[in-house]
């Protein structure tokens, strides 16, 4: 078959939804996919995107969110196959969702701020059908300190949830002091719990503070990457690698590396 030379990329929506058609249609590789063996490879997509936002990188941005576009035009083309929907279908469930949730711009709902939203957002949730919890709407498959975030998020959405923060470190502290008891007990299926409780009232905490624990903790992995390869790179100078050097050693390059991050010599 002669190469489709005709085709040239433009700006329109339209065009890409015919494109990822021929590809469907004519490629091996996209032949075979499926929803199921896509979807590892959308979540990935998410997450380069979420790193590209992370290091403030906007042309890298752009490119990454045509990476999930393309997931979104490409699940829309397999389930056209099948009669189960199209994309025009995505889209105009996609508005007609917008439209009914912010019914303080399209009805006449009257909010006094972002917290009136929300709270309004939850309950037209519930209402929809086919959710008996507001919690049916966190995905399971979250990264742990994400779900508890959200999970937390909807339940004060309703009014579950500590007036201040300092409450919710009271609760923080007595899970601590559990966590500890419980260690000095040697159970380690128990031990394991108490760690879940202090990570989930740990998150709690930080809400109400408004940070985000899985932004937090991506930021802190990232520091500690970078420090810890400061450490390999100072040693391979010499010749070493971090086994062969002491933990004395070691901590000594790590205070180096913080003091390279503060500008310090």
């Amino acid at each position: 078959m002669p190469g489709r030379t005709d085709i040239r990329p433009t700006r329109s929506f339209d065009d890409l939804v015919a494109l990822m058609h021929i590809l469907r249609q004519e490629c091996p590789w996209d032949r075979e996919q499926t929803h199921a063996s896509l979807k590892d490879l959308m979540v990935e997509e998410v997450y380069e995107a979420i790193d590209a936002i992370d290091r403030g990188d906007m042309a890298d941005l752009r490119k990454e969110l045509g990476d999930m576009l393309l997931h979104v035009v490409f699940h829309a083309e397999m389930a056209g196959e099948t009669a189960a929907f199209t994309m025009a279908d995505v889209i105009e469930g996609l508005q007609e969702k917008l439209i009914r949730r912010h019914p303080h711009i399209f009805a006449d709902t009257a909010v006094s701020g972002t917290g009136d939203v929300l709270r309004n957002w939850e309950q037209i949730k519930l209402k929809e059908g086919g959710r008996k919890s507001v919690l049916d709407g966190v995905p399971r498959h979250l990264p742990g300190l994400l779900r508890a975030q959200r999970m937390q998020d909807k339940a004060s959405g309703v009014g579950f949830d500590w007036n201040d923060w300092r409450l919710a470190w009271v609760k923080l502290d007595e899970e601590l002091q559990e966590w500890k008891t419980t260690a000095e007990s040697a159970d380690r299926e128990e031990l394991r719990k108490e760690f879940g409780d202090v990570l989930f009232s740990l998150v709690n905490v930080g809400r109400l503070l408004g940070i985000d624990a899985e932004d937090s903790l991506r930021m802190t992995n990232t520091k500690f990457q970078s420090r810890f390869e400061h450490i390999e790179n100072r040693l391979a100078e010499a010749g070493r690698k971090p086994g062969e050097a002491t933990l004395e050693e070691m901590d000594v390059l790590w205070e180096e590396a913080k003091r390279k991050e503060r500008g310090n010599p």
